[in-house]
C-alpha cells in the first residue's frame, strides 16, 4: 500500500494489523485527554511495527502518519501470531527487531544529552538526512515536533532554524 505524506495509517487506540515499512517514514503523534500531541516515534524503512505487538497484540500507543510517501506491507495479526505459534525461531527475529529498535533509541538519547541546543538539532538533522535527504527536517516535522523530539522549545528550534539559514549551518535548512 502506498501512503502519501499526511495520510493516516492507524489512529490511537484501534486495533489491527501489524506492518512493515518498505520505504519512506512515518511519524507516531499521541493524542492525550486535553486534545494535545506530542511526537513520541518516528518508523523508518524496514521496521516492522507496532513494535508494542510484535509478540502479543494491543491497541495501537498512537496514530500514525506518514511524513513522506510511503510504501507499507500490511501484516494480518492473526496469520502473524499464528505464524509465530508454529515457528518458534520467528521470535529471535522480533528480537532483533526490537534490539534494532532499541539501538535507534540509544541514538535518540544521544540527540537529547547533547549540551547545546544547536547540538541537538544539528545530530537530529543528521539521523534524518539519511533517511530523508535531500529534503530538509523543517520540511516534514513543525517546529513544535522538533522540539518535542529533542526536550527543546519551539521559539529555541524556531532561533536556531533562522540562525542556521544565517551562517549556512546546515546545508539543507
Amino acid at each position: 500500500m502506498i501512503l502519501h505524506k499526511g495520510e493516516t495509517l492507524f489512529r490511537q487506540g484501534e486495533s489491527g494489523p501489524l506492518y512493515h515499512l518498505k520505504s519512506g517514514m512515518l511519524k507516531i503523534n499521541r493524542v492525550h485527554q486535553d486534545g494535545s500531541q506530542i511526537l513520541v516515534n518516528v518508523i523508518v524503512p524496514n521496521e516492522t511495527f507496532p513494535h508494542h505487538s510484535l509478540i502479543s497484540p494491543n491497541p495501537y500507543y498512537g496514530t500514525a502518519v506518514a511524513l513522506v510517501t510511503s510504501e507499507i506491507d500490511i501484516l494480518p495479526e492473526e496469520e502473524w501470531y499464528r505464524e509465530l505459534e508454529k515457528n518458534p525461531e520467528r521470535y529471535r527475529f522480533i528480537a532483533k527487531l526490537l534490539q534494532d529498535k532499541l539501538r535507534m533509541m540509544q541514538q535518540r538519547i544521544d540527540q537529547l544529552t547533547e549540551i547545546t541546543p544547536a547540538d541537538r538539532l544539528r545530530k537530529l538533522q543528521a539521523w534524518f538526512d539519511s533517511y530523508i535527504s535531500p529534503t530538509a527536517l523543517k520540511d516534514i516535522l513543525t517546529q513544535d515536533e522538533i522540539g518535542q523530539f529533542i526536550g527543546l522549545r519551539r521559539e529555541t528550534i524556531n532561533r536556531l532554524l533562522r540562525s542556521q539559514s544565517r551562517t549556512g549551518g546546515h546545508s539543507k535548512d
